[in-house]
């Protein structure tokens, strides 16, 4: 098992020169991958370029570039460029967000996101390929019939044969969809106890596809909080998820809801929402077990955390990726070291 950071997205509390450090020290710690995120602020490809010209050997990922965004060959065309001046160290994760941003920022329809990211895989592969792109998709037709449009090749050169590709899934049938067509799983509220399931379905896909999760690279991310008081350090965390269980979605569809319901905590996360759309926000936090932050979370001393490494391994994990919950850079880079440090303790690390 390898260690990526986290990033997550640029914010008012942070800023790029902060992340850019951050992000430098995780490349001489021998960190494997740094991934950066968007939503309705900042974007990831924009940060990832930045930091791919100011670190060495670290791959950078996209934790997303997201699909009601941009076309598939505007991803395309970021992916091979950004593989290319970073000397291969790209790494692909797509999704498709939820409805509230998927429809209130980009102006893209939900509806069958299944349908629409298979499609979309399909069309990033045949440009990275170099094949002229022409494609005949429910959701996608390309070029455009009855018009001036011809099918396009790729003019980059791609610097490898193939750039990986992750997808962010929760629900069990994009599980599935993650294991068929994609090379990396991008999980959140990941817990070793309850992934038999959750691998069950990335297996499923797999299968259909003739593959085993040999190679598949499986990458959740954990918030990661050091010290001494189990309590203080998930009090940090609390507010993460509250924001996922309780409000990223709506009352009808939160994926997040549905997970943490899943894996049996189906009142705790009605309590949640209940709150957090009814604004009170330091009772949804209060209303999150500590149980479930402990198991998904990274939290306590260095040797707690590397016994806690120790379990994500066995339970299938291959790239950790932590997110840090810390005051300022300093804090932060005390915060990898630790981590790696945790990684060598517990004896499970490449």
């Amino acid at each position: 098992m390898r260690l990526g950071l986290n990033l997550g997205y640029q914010a008012a509390w942070t800023t790029p020169a902060d992340h850019l450090a951050l992000a430098q020290e995780a490349d001489r710690l021998g960190f494997a991958v740094v991934w950066a995120a968007e939503a309705y602020g900042s974007d990831s490809p924009s940060m990832l370029a930045w930091i791919a010209g100011q670190t060495q050997r670290i791959d950078v990922g996209a934790a997303v570039m997201q699909i009601p965004a941009r076309t598939p060959a505007m991803t395309a065309m970021t992916a091979a460029t950004i593989d290319a001046f970073s000397g291969g160290r790209f790494r692909l994760g797509l999704g498709v967000s939820g409805p509230q941003v998927s429809e209130g920022w980009h102006g893209v329809r939900f509806a069958q996101p299944l349908g629409r990211t298979r499609e979309y895989v399909d069309i990033v592969r045949m440009a990275l390929a170099r094949e002229p792109v022409s494609y005949d998709g429910k959701h996608y037709r390309l070029p455009l019939p009855d018009g001036p449009g011809k099918a396009l090749r790729l003019t980059l050169h791609p610097v490898r044969d193939h750039i990986p590709i992750y997808l962010a899934a929760v629900g069990p049938r994009n599980l599935e969809l993650t294991g068929e067509i994609a090379d990396g799983w991008l999980a959140i509220f990941f817990a070793p106890e309850f992934a038999g399931e959750l691998l069950g379905s990335i297996a499923a896909g797999r299968a259909r596809a003739g593959k085993t999760l040999d190679g598949f690279d499986v990458v959740p991310t954990a918030p990661l909080v050091i010290g001494d008081d189990i309590d203080t350090c998930a009090a940090l965390v609390r507010w993460y998820a509250a924001l996922y269980i309780g409000g990223m979605g709506s009352r009808d569809e939160n994926f997040y809801h549905a997970l943490a319901t899943r894996m049996g905590y189906g009142e705790a996360a009605n309590e949640i929402q209940n709150h957090y759309l009814a604004r009170r926000r330091e009772e949804a936090a209060a209303a999150v077990p500590m149980e479930f932050i402990d198991r998904t979370s990274l939290l306590g001393s260095v040797d707690r955390i590397a016994d806690r490494m120790r379990d994500y391994a066995a339970a299938g994990v291959t790239t950790l990726n932590v997110s840090l919950f810390v005051g300022d850079v300093d804090d932060g880079v005390r915060t990898l070291r630790a981590a790696a440090e945790a990684l060598d303790k517990s004896g499970v690390g490449e």
